[in-house]
């Protein structure tokens, strides 16, 4: 079930806005909470016309509010729906959805400060997945299948289905947030992002190897994150500092576009392939980052890596505790995998309370003092919020 799939979020809010990525199930979640409500679609050449040249005239044609989609087509639309919240702050009568984060937040923290809150929607976590007929049951299956929505609703081949995603999003959103001259080039860009996903992020490397400036591909990761296809886990701030590297590292929000884009074509060819590992973990920062956007949570996310070595996959930060995570692929646990997780976690100790996890690809569990294993199945059936 997808967050606020009750309506209270949306139900409670003036003008609740929810962005997401493209294809997460913005318009089926409005559409079922909302079947009596009118829906504009600004992806539509002529609803979009009328709402750019006369928004006067687009918004009194819909005298008892809408479901408005894509409203980055149309940025300047809040400020027009401003005196109508003002006037009837009837609360969910207005719904506008986005499938672009920066563009979308700019335009109604201008314009509706104080009148909105945001609810982002992100493609199935793996508790919504399993309510679903056929879900993928073994671990390189979940990795390489994704989690879009459609790929199970409509039983579409993952590789199909993400070879039309990837050239829809490079060949018409690209060209709506900025102006990419050369989208064989981004397209090499974002391949080159995805086999660099759970590593720390090296903008000048990655510039290098993608034949592009620095500041082009910082121009281009964030059109990447407008898009909600890749982020940055920032480091867990410490009074450590000088010890600490201040890299972000770079996720994607989902694993079966990291499969598509890496070439991997197959859950058994994922079995072997060398970037096993960093998917895995990418795959449990998303899930626990999806379980917090579920529940109205944005923050509080982070890695941790000093100097010497030392390092946290994931903190997660619960009010005046942290939870440290370490991640590893495998169905073994070994010896030398505890000590360096005790090891990390006796450091952070000097911040605060903590406790520690450990997330494997095996379906062994095991709860201690200082230490639970868990396996990667029950991921979801932990709580990560304070």
């Amino acid at each position: 079930m997808h967050p606020h799939a009750d309506g209270r979020g949306l139900k409670t809010r003036p003008l609740p806005p929810i962005p997401g990525p493209r294809q997460s199930g913005k318009t089926t979640l409005c559409r079922a909470l909302f079947p009596d409500r009118p829906y504009a679609n600004l992806e539509s050449q002529d609803v979009r016309n009328l709402a750019l040249t006369d928004p006067r005239a687009f918004l009194a044609s819909y005298p008892r509010g809408a479901v408005i989609d894509e409203i980055q087509r149309c940025p300047d639309l809040p400020s027009w729906l401003q005196p109508l919240i003002d006037e009837d702050p009837k609360p969910g009568r207005w719904i506008l959805t986005g499938s672009q984060n920066l563009l979308l937040l700019e335009s109604i923290s201008r314009s509706l400060a104080g009148r909105t809150s945001i609810l982002h929607l992100a493609p199935f976590s793996r508790s919504e997945i399993r309510c679903l007929p056929d879900y993928p049951e073994s671990l390189d299956e979940t990795l390489w299948s994704g989690s879009y929505p459609a790929i199970f609703d409509r039983g579409i081949p993952p590789a199909d289905w993400y070879a039309s995603y990837v050239s829809t999003y490079v060949e018409r959103d690209i060209r709506t947030i900025t102006n990419v001259g050369d989208l064989v080039t981004f397209q090499r860009f974002l391949s080159l992002c995805a086999g660099r996903t759970a590593q720390l992020l090296n903008l000048s490397s990655l510039a290098g190897d993608a034949g592009i400036s620095q500041p082009t591909a910082r121009s281009w990761l964030s059109i990447l994150e407008t898009g909600f296809l890749a982020f940055r886990l920032t480091p867990y701030r410490t009074n450590l500092r000088k010890r600490v590297v201040k890299m972000p590292k770079l996720h994607f929000l989902d694993t079966g576009l990291v499969c598509w884009l890496l070439g991997i074509r197959t859950p058994e060819q994922l079995r072997n392939h060398p970037l096993r590992g960093p998917i895995f973990e990418t795959w449990v920062v998303s899930e626990i980052v999806k379980h917090r956007w579920n529940r109205g949570e944005r923050a509080g996310v982070h890695y941790f890596r000093d100097r010497h070595g030392s390092e946290v996959d994931v903190v997660v930060e619960l009010g005046d505790h942290i939870r440290i995570v370490e991640v590893r692929a495998g169905r073994t646990i070994t010896e030398d995998m505890l000590r360096a997780a005790m090891r990390a976690a006796g450091l952070l100790a000097e911040t605060g309370s903590v406790s520690t996890a450990m997330i494997h690809g095996g379906d062994t569990r095991q709860s201690g003092s200082d230490l639970t294993i868990l396996p990667w199945e029950q991921l979801d059936a932990e709580n990560w919020m304070p």
